[in-house]
């Protein structure tokens, strides 16, 4: 399918193709930067793309390549894409703050497929003005924390047991902790069938993929924070800086070098 002609030009991207910015806290993980090919992977947490200056290309459970603009993706949903070296804004929401359904007002012209909603348009403008700004001196993404309380507010999330946000909330500050399934599932009253069988229906992925996730948003701040790959791995639970990589490609389909070679701005 061929892409639509673009009706106005992208800004420049400097000298730096990897030119990206992060965002990590309250409960979300911002970036914004130039993507190629991200293999087939799923997320511990819902996602919304917005392509800033063309369509990008996705598919969903090794299906069709699909042309799109926006995408809202739910956790667990296993996903290819296809930007081409384009700057994409990927924006996650932890469980405890909202589920995909607070996505919904930052995309239109859209429709449901295979568990995503794809859509053709959306808050492009607003993220791609937070991109060209970031050499600005007083840059900041509060008016991205603005957009996700409005978006919040028209949404409709389910409310999760509250034995699982504790669970949650513990591991988003704690993210190298290992306690067994069978001992949270202890207490938090639950038998571990129970409890996990609770955690992926209400979470959107197992407890283990989660608790996953949630070490790879740790070492990831750590390292936009300055630390090297080493000691981030090692800080976040990974064994060194290999399995690190390795869980890296394999929770966003890439190289951890592509969005975390060179880092334009970044909000701790």
């Amino acid at each position: 399918m061929k892409e639509t002609p673009r009706s106005y030009k992208r800004a420049a991207l400097c000298d730096n193709p990897f030119d990206a910015l992060w965002d990590i806290r309250d409960g979300r993980t911002y970036f914004t930067g130039p993507l190629y090919y991200n293999a087939s992977h799923q997320h511990g947490a819902p996602v919304f793309l917005a392509s800033l200056y063309g369509k990008f290309r996705l598919r969903l459970h090794c299906g069709d390549w699909l042309w799109c603009r926006t995408a809202v993706i739910p956790a667990g949903v296993l996903h290819e894409l296809d930007v081409g070296g384009e700057p994409i804004t990927v924006l996650y929401i932890e469980p405890t703050v909202a589920g995909a359904d607070a996505f919904k007002p930052l995309i239109n012209n859209s429709r449901a497929l295979d568990g995503a909603l794809i859509g053709n348009g959306g808050e492009i403008h607003f993220m791609r003005d937070l991109y060209e700004d970031r050499y600005k001196p007083d840059w900041t993404t509060e008016p991205l924390l603005d957009l996700l309380g409005y978006a919040k507010r028209r949404a409709h999330s389910a409310v999760i047991d509250p034995r699982l946000t504790r669970v949650v909330d513990y591991l988003s500050e704690h993210a190298d902790d290992l306690t067994p399934v069978a001992t949270w599932a202890r207490q938090a009253g639950l038998s571990p069938s129970r409890f996990q069988h609770l955690f992926t229906e209400q979470i959107g992925v197992p407890f283990r993929r989660y608790r996953a996730w949630n070490r790879m948003r740790q070492a990831i701040r750590k390292i936009i924070r300055g630390q090297n790959f080493t000691t981030a791995a090692h800080a976040s639970g990974f064994t060194d800086s290999a399995h690190f990589s390795h869980e890296f490609r394999k929770t966003f389909g890439a190289p951890a070098t592509i969005g975390l070679h060179r880092l334009a701005r970044l909000q701790l």
